[in-house]
């Protein structure tokens, strides 16, 4: 049974208030830890002693916001690789909304339960490598 899409709730101007959501929420928290030296701290790595695979996001955004791209690329590589699949992403959509050429995955690539187990799959490979490597 095909499932139901709602086309406002799956078009670029959508994706593109969700991704100003979260940017502006990634902003807001890396002001903080850059201006106040105050991060999140992760429920994970106080129970376990491990690093989950969004350790050090925070740092990241704060290297971010002074330019520093190696130590963002240092604090957090896994989301430093997925903030810019976003970018890329919001630039797409936003050349979309001006009238430019839809960008769209191939079809096979399109199912986003692929995405999301890969994502899964991507984090937990690199969380349990960062903590044997650590």
């Amino acid at each position: 049974m095909p499932i139901a899409v709602n086309r406002a709730a799956s078009g670029p101007r959508y994706r593109l208030r969700a991704a100003a959501a979260f940017g502006a929420a990634g902003l807001s928290l890396a002001l903080v830890q850059s201006v106040a030296g105050i991060g999140i701290p992760c429920p994970w790595r106080a129970l376990t002693h491990t690093l989950c695979p969004l350790c050090g996001a925070t740092t990241m955004g704060a290297h971010l916001l002074h330019g520093d791209f190696g130590a963002a690329w240092s604090a957090n590589p896994f989301v430093f690789v997925l903030l810019s699949g976003l970018v890329l992403a919001t630039m797409a959509w936003t050349l979309e909304l001006l009238g430019g050429p839809a960008v769209r995955l191939p079809a096979r690539l399109a199912d986003q339960r692929v995405w999301y187990a890969t994502l899964a799959v991507a984090g937990l490979v690199f969380a349990v490598v960062r903590n044997i490597a650590g």
